[in-house]
């Protein structure tokens, strides 16, 4: 797979952010703190935004009728606002290998909404369930959102430059760009469906919470089904555009959480050992360790370092690690998980079940098939090593 010039060293780089963290130009913070360097106008707008983030929505207010939480940290608390949870939320798609994805977009969408409000439960309206025709269906959990702003800079030109769709280097290594409808370059979600932070907050708001926007003015329906206009009095959309702005800036502004601290030589010199094998089993090519951000006109996010640990690119990852599909991404292709801020989140996979650390290594095959039977073939301890090293990170 090509590699651009800015990336090399791998290993230096890799182990200058996980063992040291003092990248002047990575843009740590604590977990749920801001990007430093942002200006004052900047701090209110992520102020302005996590107040909105952790603000519980009701009925009268737009929540629903058909809705999964009533506020955004509800699932992303851990370890702080902006970070995982324990909640999932189920999907359901139907894939075929001629005609592509369908997202079911006539039987209720992908996502199912489990809750409902008291207005629409007197009207009958319970839950969504997966519709039969679906022929997968996957329970995810939610993603940190640290750093995504640094991850939105990241010119496309430098992800495309990563992909090798034709494998022309023989490595096994095909990763492909997910191509939008529209020509963009999608860089969030687990199938890179997502092309801005301002989508993927506005796609969270409907299917999530049930609340309309500008870009998406209508409620959704319950397995296709349109609700019956009593169960919802609040005019559409629900959301002005100033308050969804607000939330993705307090998205785009979080801080991407600082890799372990060693506390002696001894620990420095184990997480070197874990770096080591973690790039010599080849995981590397894939989980990618630094990208830069192009000129921003956020001061905060322009021309830095991301510890990022992906390529933002599709890898088919086998028959065995297989969820739904979405977009141009087929059940089996997933974006290359990021690894920063690795150790604040548990379970880790994003395939067919929440499965622990080394079983989600051990899952992965397709064009993951070399690293992972490099990784299976190390002894207990090299394991071992490369185990600390991630959960480090």
């Amino acid at each position: 797979m090509r590699r651009p010039t800015v990336l090399f060293p791998v290993l230096a780089v890799g182990l200058a952010l996980a063992c040291s963290g003092t990248r002047q130009d990575t843009p740590f913070g604590a977990p749920g703190e801001p990007l430093p360097g942002l200006s004052e106008a900047e701090l209110a707008r992520f102020e302005s935004g996590r107040a909105w983030f952790d603000h519980g929505w009701s009925p009268e207010e737009g929540l629903g009728p058909l809705y999964l939480q009533d506020r955004c940290s509800a699932c992303h608390d851990l370890p702080e606002l902006g970070g995982t949870g324990v909640e999932t939320r189920l999907r359901g798609t139907r894939f075929d290998p001629v005609d592509g994805c369908d997202p079911l977009l006539e039987e209720g969408g992908p996502v199912r909404q489990e809750r409902s409000t008291p207005l629409a439960q007197a009207l009958g309206i319970f839950r969504e369930e997966v519709p039969q025709s679906a022929t997968e269906r996957f329970r995810e959990v939610p993603p940190l959102l640290f750093g995504l702003g640094l991850i939105e800079a990241i010119p496309s030109a430098l992800i495309e430059s990563l992909a090798d769709p034709e494998d022309t280097d023989g490595d096994g290594i095909s990763g492909r760009v997910h191509r939008l409808p529209d020509g963009r370059v999608g860089k969030f979600t687990r199938k890179a469906e997502v092309a801005t932070i301002l989508e993927f907050a506005e796609k969270a708001l409907i299917s999530d919470l049930g609340l309309t926007t500008a870009r998406f003015p209508d409620e959704e329906t319950l397995n296709g089904v349109p609700l019956p206009p009593a169960s919802d009095p609040v005019p559409d959309p629900e959301l002005d555009g100033g308050i969804v702005a607000a939330l993705a800036d307090f998205v785009r502004f979080l801080a991407p959480p600082a890799p372990e601290e060693p506390q002696s030589g001894a620990a420095r010199d184990t997480l070197a050992a874990g770096s080591r094998l973690f790039q010599e089993a080849g995981c590397a090519s894939c989980h990618v360790p630094t990208l830069r951000t192009g000129p921003h006109e956020v001061a905060a996010l322009s021309e830095k370092t991301v510890p990022i640990y992906s390529d933002l690119l599709l890898h088919d990852l086998g028959p065995d690690y297989r969820g739904v599909c979405a977009g141009d991404a087929s059940p089996t292709e997933f974006r290359t998980g990021r690894l920063v801020g690795f150790r604040h989140r548990e379970p880790y996979s994003p395939g067919p079940a929440l499965l622990g650390l080394e079983e989600t290594i051990l899952a992965h095959g397709g064009e993951a098939q070399r690293a992972r039977d490099a990784f299976a073939k190390l002894n207990p301890e090299g394991r071992r090593l490369v185990l600390r090293f991630l959960r480090s990170l």
